[in-house]
């Protein structure tokens, strides 16, 4: 069988300026799989020119052996929320049921049936009691609730989650990592674009190192290591050790 993804010298420029520079990779299937790097190191534009939300200067990807375009309903995506309109005059429970038009066009209007299972979709995440509410009324950690029911709700095999946890509450960030195990318990695939690294080891299977170029790619026990570090963030680094509850600084 096909990987979920495989991308193949994948390049993208804004200005002529390179973005992402000849990344090649595959993820297995059913893991969680975090993109990490520092600022400017391309984490959300590889995401977004894997989905065709922005221009490639070369390279294809393929989506369990296929093009994107023609595996549209295998995926899943939860932008980062500073992207988002959140003024735009609707509810949570119609954010969420706009996750069901991949499967039923655009064009065809959800039944009462659809209409439950956006339901149940909120009440995976905690917030069925908010199904009437204006997403603009939300906090920022609830509008993230809204937007990972709405991934829910596309039923989809691969997911793409930019920076999930940014803004979030503590407890908000319990119920979205156990969202993910439960996907990943589902046989899904999810990549995180991830900032926090001192989380890393205990939220990801396998890691990405990014900084416009691929750094490495790889289970987390093997890769997480001072060398990876120091390639893909360069400078100087304090890191917590939380099994030996103790902090080193990466020079």
């Amino acid at each position: 069988m096909a990987a979920p993804l495989t991308v193949n010298n994948l390049t993208v420029a804004y200005q002529k300026k390179p973005v992402l520079q000849n990344i090649s990779f595959e993820i297995p299937e059913g893991e969680l799989i975090g993109i990490v790097g520092p600022n400017g190191a391309g984490k959300s534009t590889l995401i977004k020119a894997i989905l065709g939300l922005i221009p490639r200067v070369a390279g294809e990807v393929e989506i369990y052996g296929k093009p994107y375009k023609e595996q549209r309903k295998l995926i899943g995506y939860v932008p980062q929320r500073e992207s988002v309109d959140w003024d735009f005059p609707t509810n949570a429970l119609d954010v969420v049921t706009m996750g069901r038009y991949g499967h039923l066009g655009w064009f065809k209007r959800p039944s009462s049936k659809e209409k439950e299972f956006a339901m149940e979709c909120l009440r995976q995440v905690g917030m069925e009691g908010f199904a009437d509410r204006q997403i603009s009324q939300l906090s920022g950690g609830q509008q993230q609730r809204v937007f990972l029911a709405r991934a829910l709700a596309q039923d989809a095999q691969l997911y793409f989650m930019d920076e999930p946890f940014v803004g979030v509450d503590a407890a908000t960030e319990k119920a979205i990592i156990t969202l993910l195990n439960n996907l990943k318990q589902q046989g899904k695939t999810v990549l995180v674009v991830h900032h926090d690294l001192n989380t890393v080891k205990e939220y990801f299977d396998s890691l990405i190192f990014l900084n416009v170029e691929l750094i490495g790619i790889g289970k987390t026990e093997r890769i997480f290591t001072k060398d990876y570090l120091q390639k893909t963030y360069g400078g100087k680094l304090t890191m917590f050790d939380s099994e030996k509850e103790s902090s080193f600084i990466i020079n």
